[in-house]
């Protein structure tokens, strides 16, 4: 009584396993940490949603640059306030599995990047990138010239159609020629 197995029914549990890259006991775990995450109020309802804030208290995404980038794509809030549900939060958890495809992890990567989601990678989104990376302080922040300098040579290596920007297909292509993307897009609870 009170375990985590008998609040989850078994018929979402088989569920929750046919549709995402997680096994049984991830997804209980996952459970779990959800539920530390809600109110006691809000425990019972299945629709309830933990607040970003919430959220990014977790020690698995304390630190990640793009943990509200994160947040806001595995929302399905209508408010676009980065709240997740539970089914969001297996989705995250299940793209950011160690099971999960190249395909899924590097067109969840895209779309985290693409900060106006707008479909495409333009320069833009190429600096909120890079400033996520470097970390916006004075100390690290690139020059204007740097920026720029890499924004061009980041441009030159991934445009494949010399549009000026980075779509899905050649984002993945890039991705495909790093070996540590797979093994480095991961968030284990």
């Amino acid at each position: 009584m009170g375990t985590t197995a008998s609040q989850l029914p078994k018929e979402m549990l088989s569920e929750y396993q046919e549709l995402t890259f997680l096994t049984k006991q991830e997804i209980l775990l996952a459970h779990k940490r959800f539920m530390e995450l809600l109110a006691k109020e809000d425990r019972s309802s299945r629709s309830t949603r933990v607040p970003m804030d919430k959220i990014l208290t977790m020690p698995e995404l304390k630190s990640n640059p793009f943990r509200k980038r994160i947040c806001n794509v595995f929302s399905t809030s209508e408010l676009k306030d980065g709240s997740l549900t539970f089914e969001d939060f297996l989705d995250l958890l299940s793209a950011f599995s160690d099971s999960a495809t190249l395909e899924i992890k590097s067109h969840y990567a895209f779309r985290i990047f693409d900060f106006d989601d707008d479909g495409t990678l333009d320069s833009g989104d190429l600096e909120n990138l890079v400033n996520c990376l470097t970390g916006e302080t004075d100390d690290t922040r690139l020059t204007p010239e740097e920026m720029r300098q890499l924004i061009s040579n980041i441009l030159e290596e991934s445009d494949i159609d010399k549009d000026g920007t980075v779509n899905l297909s050649e984002f993945q292509h890039v991705i495909s020629r790093s070996p540590d993307f797979v093994s480095s897009f991961k968030i284990v609870l």
